[in-house]
């Protein structure tokens, strides 16, 4: 069993606590800045030490805050891929590898070190020093010299791993690997357990998925992407219809039925800004379609973002902004099937 349970106070503000397991694959850490994926991942590495808690890689204890356990790093079995180019400036990619590989016999540590070069197509580069090498040389470095020792861990923290570097890394160890990400999409090509993480507190767990079309609640709604949240009051129930009639605030919403409420009650509602859709003020009417006031657009690289009151968020490509034309009055659509309920 691999396993984290650990709570470590950092400020009167702050104070970490995570409790969970990690199986055998990918398992994605998200939140944003400052939610303290870094600091669980440098307490699972041995760089900091939890004020309390247990933590067991394949039932080995690696800390254990009651029996008076903390395995230094070089003992642990984790291979560590941190934020920043950790690399020995003044050795070459190839020395980088060599020192990882050090505790091995000579003969041991010149095949893993060839095989690590080889796997991560070092060989151009093996002979630079890291100021010589570019960025994706680098960072292939550092994922082979943390996996060039066997670990029965890798802990990657926002490290810039794209999705086919993670294939990469998962044809040469098969073991778990917990990674610290701000990029759900990252999250859904590569884990395939996902935890949100906020303000150092686990928000909800679960496959890429569930977590992302089903989020528990409205922080964890936040943290899994989507722009718009209104709390709205049940205004009607109709079981036989299946239908329910939210009152939020300036508009109605028409969702499917919600058991175990009542009228009266206060419940949440999330819709992404990519499943919003603008309309002119002519198009033909249709369910969950609102007046909606155009405060500002901004365009990104492949796409449009619409900001109305409300505040309402919308999201076009940009041929679909293209096709509204030059649109003075707007209306905009919540389609019943991307709209979700968070009690």
């Amino acid at each position: 069993m691999t396993g984290i349970r650990v709570k470590k106070k950092v400020s009167e503000a702050f104070t970490l606590e995570a409790d969970f397991s990690l199986g055998a694959g990918i398992t994605a850490l998200i939140g944003p800045a400052g939610a303290g994926k870094t600091l669980l991942l440098e307490m699972v590495a041995g760089l900091a030490t939890p004020d309390e808690g247990r933590i067991l890689l394949d039932d080995a204890i690696l800390f254990d805050g009651q029996a008076r356990v903390d395995l230094p790093l070089v003992r642990r079995g984790c291979g560590y891929v941190s934020q920043t180019d950790s690399l020995f400036p003044h050795r070459t990619l190839r020395q980088n590898l060599e020192f990882a590989a050090r505790r091995f016999p000579r003969l041991e540590r010149h095949r893993r070190v060839a095989e690590a070069i080889e796997q991560f197509t070092l060989a151009e580069s093996a002979a630079l020093r890291p100021a010589e090498a570019d960025a994706a040389e680098r960072l292939r470095c550092s994922i082979a010299r943390a996996l060039i020792g066997g670990p029965g861990l890798l802990l990657a923290d926002d490290a810039g791993i794209d999705g086919a570097l993670f294939e990469l890394i998962r044809t040469h160890f098969r073991g778990p690997i917990l990674m610290a990400a701000r990029d759900l999409d990252l999250a859904c090509t590569a884990a395939s357990e996902m935890t949100l993480f906020d303000h150092g507190h686990i928000v909800q767990r679960g496959t890429p998925r569930t977590v992302l079309d089903q989020p528990a609640t409205v922080e964890a709604a936040r943290l899994a992407g989507y722009e718009n949240l209104w709390q709205g009051t049940i205004a009607t129930l109709d079981r036989a219809a299946n239908l329910s009639r939210l009152e939020c605030g300036g508009f109605a919403l028409t969702v499917p039925y919600l058991p175990g409420h009542l009228r009266g009650d206060r419940v949440w509602v999330a819709i992404r800004a990519a499943a919003v859709r603008p309309r002119r003020a002519d198009s033909p009417p249709a369910p969950n379609v609102i007046p909606a006031e155009l405060v500002r657009v901004a365009g990104r690289a492949q796409s449009v973002r619409l900001e109305f009151a409300g505040p309402i968020v919308a999201e076009l490509s940009l041929s679909q902004f293209a096709a509204l034309g030059d649109n003075k009055s707007w209306l905009v659509e919540f389609p019943g099937e991307s709209l979700h309920m968070i009690p």
